[in-house]
């Protein structure tokens, strides 16, 4: 009895191994246009518990995020792309946002209030997070170089993927993408 429960145990953590590689497999597959640019994880790397802001001015870190996928962007009021970018994830947040799924933005570095909801303001984004790091550490621990920054985060508050610089979060091949991942859990 205890051979067979074992060999049940084996074999369902090889059919779950497999079943998230053949998910990465799947999803590198659904890579296009601007998506190309998004870096897949083979294997899922945790976090670091370092803090950032919250946008009522209380302290978090992204494990309060733990439960869900996660988009997280690092932004800034100066970064030309991110003004770009930045109602892409707004869409993507009115379209995909909810139990399972959160886009959460994190302006990192130097970035005041006034100019943080100015910037929101112009761009005619209201549905995403004013989270700040203002001493970049969140940013540095995640080794964020350039803005910006997505990476996207699996329930158990893994990274999973990454996208250095500007992308179309709104594309068909990044909706194929996230809608895959929420499917999967």
């Amino acid at each position: 009895m205890r051979k067979l429960k074992s060999f049940l145990l084996y074999t369902a953590l090889g059919l779950l191994a497999n079943t998230a590689l053949a998910n990465t497999d799947r999803l590198a597959e659904l890579r296009a246009g601007d998506m190309r640019k998004l870096t897949l994880h083979s294997t899922p790397i945790p976090l670091a518990n370092v803090g950032f802001i919250n946008q009522d001015g209380s302290d978090m870190t992204l494990a309060d995020y733990n439960g869900k996928y996660v988009l997280v962007n690092f932004w800034a009021t100066w970064c030309a792309p991110c003004r770009k970018e930045m109602p892409q994830l707004s869409a993507l947040q009115t379209e995909l946002g909810g139990d399972r799924f959160q886009v959460v933005t994190i302006a990192t570095g130097r970035n005041a209030r006034p100019a943080m909801e100015a910037f929101f303001k112009e761009i005619g984004v209201d549905n995403l997070p004013l989270h700040t790091d203002p001493s970049q550490a969140l940013a540095q621990s995640l080794d964020v170089l350039g803005l910006p920054n997505s990476l996207i985060i699996d329930p158990d508050g893994n990274e999973i993927g990454r996208l250095r610089g500007e992308a179309d979060w709104t594309s068909e091949s990044a909706m194929a993408i996230l809608t895959t991942l929420i499917a999967t859990k």
